[in-house]
């Protein structure tokens, strides 16, 4: 049985992506960006849907939406740090940071070494769950770049438009074109 101290550290660190920016957004102009626990939600919702539509059905759902959750936890710690500051970053250094913040979290919780189990097998991408909350993620960044461009009216994210990602899972494809479609739309009517 998990301490109620211990229990109580590890709710405080989930709370503070609540408290996160999602950094990226910011410097591109967006006056109120999301923080980093809605962007979770917006990957755990989206994994979700794509679960019901994968025509795999030996995908893990409780490992699927165990990575979704806590894909981002590390940032808690190390905040978000935006894919344009990587490249000041040594090689993989940034995953090196979120591996020892995820350590530090979980502690010594009896599940902490599913928890880094879970998290590893995400950053790897290798399996069809881990494929599946990757597109899931960038889905749910994509979804958001479209928003923040129709509701704001922001016009500095044209640079997530210009390469295509590629997704693993059909129906994930299959919403991203339709986005573009969307988006292209928007920008006309602009």
């Amino acid at each position: 049985m998990i301490a109620a101290e211990q229990l109580l550290e590890l709710l405080m660190h989930g709370n503070q992506l609540k408290r996160t920016a999602r950094t990226g957004w910011a410097q591109r102009g967006v006056a109120a960006p999301e923080d980093v626990a809605a962007h979770s939600f917006g990957v755990i919702y989206t994994a979700l849907l794509l679960l019901e539509l994968a025509a795999d059905p030996t995908l893990d759902r409780g490992a699927v939406l165990a990575m979704a959750t806590l894909h981002d936890l590390p940032e808690g710690l190390t905040t978000d740090i935006p894919v344009p500051a990587w490249r000041f970053l040594p090689v993989g250094a940034k995953e090196t940071a979120e591996r020892q913040a995820l350590a530090e979290i979980v502690g010594d919780a009896a599940f902490g070494p599913q928890w880094v189990a879970w998290w590893e097998e995400y950053r790897r991408n290798e399996t069809a769950a881990a494929q599946l909350v990757h597109d899931a993620d960038k889905l749910d960044q994509y979804l958001q770049a479209y928003i923040y461009e129709r509701h704001t009216g922001n016009r500095q994210l044209a640079e997530f438009w210009r390469v295509a990602p590629r997704f693993h899972l059909a129906p994930a494809q299959a919403v991203y074109d339709e986005l573009r479609r969307a988006r292209a739309a928007l920008m006309t009517a602009a």
